[in-house]
């Protein structure tokens, strides 16, 4: 079987289940695939997938890799340059994340319209890869038109979405009161440990980019929330239906 996909989505802790929606699949297990780091967390299957989403051709990763795992910048991002070599124009991610905005439930949709990037390596440190500039822009690191779009669909189909900055940090220890309060003082409405290196990466090698955070927990708050890794992915699983609902369509609007 051939396939030509110019699509790809990084499914997050809890979100693989989006890749059952993937018709005409075959799919590979990161550790067969040569350089691929494997992901050790829970949540997270391992495996990289080719099929069909919306009646398009996609690529999708069912688990991600993260810094806190001991894997440098350069491992954790590998599979966006595996992808930019792929033909692949538009990245979808997707992730867990504690929110902080006093707006937000459990089980939001955020659509990510910015990040900050707290992690203390950066994934473009070093010598500069040809698919992009030294000093890339990031003034549109998350795409205008796909946001747009995305707000659309959620209208059609009464689904609510909220829209916020992504606060990247290293983790693996979830935020504490006062972590949580300043990342929010400092202009984040969700926090979470993956996706700014790749769309950092992504954008670098000219990938359009269109993020979903999935609000699991709560945090910063007047009454702390004590979170755990299963209360996360049982909160993600409830809100997959509708994020899968709306990338499924953007998909085939494409």
């Amino acid at each position: 079987m051939t396939t030509n996909p110019k699509t790809a989505i990084i499914l997050g802790t809890g979100l693989g289940q989006l890749a059952s929606e993937i018709t005409d699949s075959y799919e590979f297990s990161y550790k067969d695939i040569p350089n691929f780091p494997v992901s050790t967390v829970e949540g997270h299957a391992g495996c990289l997938i080719f099929g069909k989403l919306g009646g398009k051709d996609i690529m999708a990763m069912k688990g991600r890799f993260h810094y806190y795992e001991g894997y440098n910048m350069q491992e954790v991002t590998f599979p966006i340059r595996v992808m930019h070599e792929l033909g692949i124009e538009t990245l979808f991610v997707s992730n867990a994340s504690g929110g902080m905005n006093s707006e937000f439930k459990i089980g939001d949709l955020m659509i990510i319209t910015d990040h900050i990037n707290f992690f203390p390596e950066h994934p473009l440190h070093g010598p500069n890869f040809p698919t992009g500039p030294r000093f890339p822009d990031m003034h549109e690191a998350y795409d205008h038109k796909l946001i747009e779009k995305a707000d659309e669909i959620a209208k059609e189909k009464n689904i609510r979405v909220m829209h916020g900055v992504y606060t990247g940090v290293q983790g693996p220890t979830f935020e504490t009161p006062a972590e949580y309060k300043m990342y929010r003082i400092l202009g984040g409405d969700a926090v979470g440990m993956s996706t700014v290196p790749e769309v950092i990466v992504a954008r670098h090698s000219g990938i359009k980019v269109f993020g979903v955070s999935v609000i699991t927990d709560l945090g910063g708050f007047d009454v702390p929330v004590e979170v755990s890794h299963e209360e996360v992915q049982e909160a993600a699983n409830m809100a997959q239906p509708l994020m899968t609902e709306i990338m499924r369509e953007m998909i085939k609007r494409a």
